[in-house]
């Protein structure tokens, strides 16, 4: 989930070079609904009204929502790394609303856990939280897209207990579809919606349904309905060094020794977040054994 969610910031900056960003974003989705109808149709025929409808809502504000809101700010002036360090502070705002929205309790693993994961990622992205010169209410952009995110990821954990829920494909699509308005009024409203059929245009639309949304997205939602979500996105803590190690791949630009240290200290939040409910699971499932026998 991590190399192919990562794959999303790096397909950003290459079709910066062909198209506008939500020109991109907008066919992306385009492909994406009409590409998957075959797959989905018959299952989308037959879900209730009520699961389709939440499904779309869930849709508008982790897809339109975030992409939008982080686009947004990089297109008013916002350095790039900060938009996505402050987008990888996902985990944080997933606790932060499940504490003071739905009033559960983390343990104190979990807060070691996101304070060690934030400490990784300040590191790793030292070079890159510079402030740009984009007016101050513009910063307000990628961080109203991360909780938008955040919310949909509550939403979408909290659905996948009810019975009755769309498969990973399905819900995919869904989202997609009610994605593509809000991108087509965005391109729209800034130049033209047909772009210029060019190799690189038809690679970045390629790039980022491929691996963004159909590996990245996909497996999002997948791991939800498995885990918890503050176990889920405590693990794109790791998101920023693996876009970096895109970006030297793809770009050739450098790594360091600082980026390593950033990612260990990343990796350890992780595992004070994981580790626990782990060991919980398996105690539990050895005491089940227990007293079955």
């Amino acid at each position: 989930m991590i190399v192919t969610w990562s794959s999303g910031f790096v397909g950003m900056r290459f079709s910066a070079d062909y198209a506008p960003v939500y020109q991109v974003i907008l066919w992306r989705f385009i492909a994406l609904t009409v590409g998957l109808l075959p797959f989905v149709a018959r299952e989308i025929s037959r879900a209730p009204r009520s699961l389709l409808l939440r499904q779309s809502l869930i849709g508008t504000l982790a897809m339109a929502g975030y992409l939008a809101g982080v686009a947004r700010g990089i297109q008013l002036g916002v350095p790039a790394g900060l938009a996505a360090l402050i987008a990888d502070m996902l985990p944080l705002g997933v606790v932060i609303i499940s504490t003071c929205v739905f009033g559960e309790r983390s343990p104190s693993h979990v807060w070691a856990g996101l304070a060690f994961g934030l400490a990784g990622t300040l590191v790793v992205c030292r070079d890159a939280a510079a402030l740009g010169k984009a007016p101050a209410w513009a910063y307000c952009l990628p961080v109203a897209g991360m909780l938008s995110l955040a919310v949909a990821t509550m939403w979408q954990q909290r659905s996948s207990a009810r019975p009755g829920t769309l498969s990973p494909l399905s819900t995919l699509w869904l989202q997609s579809l009610v994605s593509c308005p809000v991108f087509l009024w965005l391109q729209a409203s800034q130049g033209d919606v047909v772009p210029t059929p060019t190799i690189g245009f038809i690679t970045s639309v390629a790039w980022t349904t491929v691996l963004a949304t159909l590996g990245g997205w996909g497996l999002y939602w997948v791991c939800l309905r498995r885990s918890s979500s503050a176990r889920v996105t405590s693990v794109l803590f790791l998101s920023p060094p693996v876009t970096l190690v895109w970006a030297w791949a793809m770009f050739d630009e450098p790594l360091s020794w600082l980026m390593a240290l950033g990612t260990a200290i990343s990796g350890l939040g992780i595992i004070l977040i994981v580790t626990p409910d782990s060991l919980s699971r398996l105690r539990g499932a050895a005491v089940r054994t227990r007293l079955r026998e």
